[in-house]
């Protein structure tokens, strides 16, 4: 394996990074690879509670394919047995636990879609549950023995439960040590992470060392906020881009965004180097530069990173076909009423939204209009006629032919 020089690694693993820890020890690791010509070992756990990937957990993904495309040997640990845990990170009360079978399901789904960011030819894919589901009770006690009570209570979300007397429970506790387990089995020389993460990786660090073996260097990422800027992107917010979101979905949501989050997103969405980034410090900078076209930039650069750029012209094109030149598309889906029927049953019968609440709060929020009539009633009719045809349009970018 020709590795390149430390310098020239540090490049790309120190972009779009909150922190590397140590970062000298992570340079000496690097060197010994090149003097061993034998790649390190890079592990990322993901908790496999909710199926559904989007670019925000594309930025550690992103970063495990940097050391990919490195030639070290990336390791994505499903964290199935932890996931029974629940990862109390960030939370402000117990997370409700998973049954093995139901983060195995997860994990798959997980799994499939990240491989629109990792390759998978060359990713090694574990799952905790094969060493953790085979402690005893004495090895879960020696276990616990090796971190104490105020350590953990050092963590931030800890902290800040036990001074508002919220309910911690001692299986909590369990998840950093399960997870620290993991680079003891592993003995991984870095470990990625979110900056929610932080504490866990450390004690991953910690095991390791009390186990004899050479601690990981850590590596944290920043979270990224959604298209609404201020909280972190999620899909329950309804403020995230699906990895597998359609390009001209993504285009759209991504010009959404305010302007001050687009030099972070052109770093942790759309992976650009520095040269890039200053090019579009300076653009922002002058007046005479519209930011609307910087995100279209953005936009192009992230749907040509999830797809081609063939698919980001394309969903260039679109927009300003249906969004800016109000068009209607060419190849939209049909649905056929059959009788009167309520517009909320149409929307969510059709499938256009996925239920008859959803369906009632874009009508309530003005984003439903019928053949260009805004539709303000949640109990309105399209009347069944014979031959007929009418456009039902959702929001800039959703629509459907109504036959009646």
């Amino acid at each position: 394996m020709n590795f390149l020089p430390v310098s020239k690694q540090m490049e790309l693993i120190r972009r779009g990074v909150e922190e590397i820890l140590p970062e000298d020890e992570l340079e000496k690791k690097l060197q010994k690879s090149i003097t061993t010509n034998k790649p390190l070992k890079i592990k990322l756990g993901c908790d496999p509670s909710r199926p559904d990937l989007h670019i925000g957990h594309g930025v550690v993904l992103r970063k495990l394919r940097h050391f990919q495309d490195l030639g070290h040997q990336a390791i994505l640990v499903i964290g199935d047995f932890t996931a029974m845990i629940g990862d109390p990170s960030g939370r402000n009360k117990t997370r409700p636990q998973l049954s093995l079978n139901e983060a195995r399901l997860n994990a798959e789904s997980y799994v499939k879609q990240s491989n629109k960011i990792l390759d998978t030819k060359t990713l090694k894919v574990v799952y905790n549950s094969s060493w953790l589901n085979k402690m005893n009770f004495n090895d879960v006690v020696s276990l616990a023995s090796s971190y104490t009570v105020a350590r953990m209570l050092e963590r931030d979300d800890f902290t800040r439960r036990f001074q508002q007397e919220i309910p911690i429970l001692i299986h909590e506790f369990l998840y950093p040590l399960a997870q620290g387990k993991d680079s003891v089995e592993l003995q991984s020389d870095v470990e990625l992470g979110g900056t929610d993460q932080k504490f866990n990786l450390l004690v991953g660090r910690d095991l390791q060392k009390s186990n004899g073996q050479a601690p990981q260097c850590i590596i944290t990422t920043p979270l990224l906020e959604g298209t609404d800027g201020v909280e972190k992107m999620s899909k329950s917010y309804g403020n995230h881009i699906g990895l597998h979101d359609k390009p001209e979905d993504m285009y759209g949501k991504t010009l959404s965004i305010s302007d001050d989050m687009i030099l972070k997103w052109l770093v942790l969405a759309a992976d650009v180097d520095n040269e890039v980034l200053e090019k579009a410090k300076k653009q922002l900078k002058s007046p005479s530069n519209n930011p609307m076209e910087i995100k279209r930039d953005l936009a192009r650069r992230i749907i040509t990173l999830f797809y081609n750029q063939k698919a980001a012209l394309k969903a260039e094109e679109y927009f300003n076909s249906i969004v800016v030149g109000k068009g209607i598309p060419k190849d939209i889906k049909e649905y056929r009423c059959k009788s009167d029927e309520l517009i909320v049953n149409v929307m969510f019968n059709s499938g256009l939204l996925k239920s008859k609440g959803e369906a009632r709060r874009m009508i309530k929020q003005g984003a439903v209009r019928l053949d260009g009539q805004l539709v303000s009633d949640i109990n309105f009719e399209i009347k069944f006629k014979i031959k007929g045809e009418v456009i039902l349009k959702i929001g800039k970018r959703r629509f459907l032919k109504v036959l009646i």
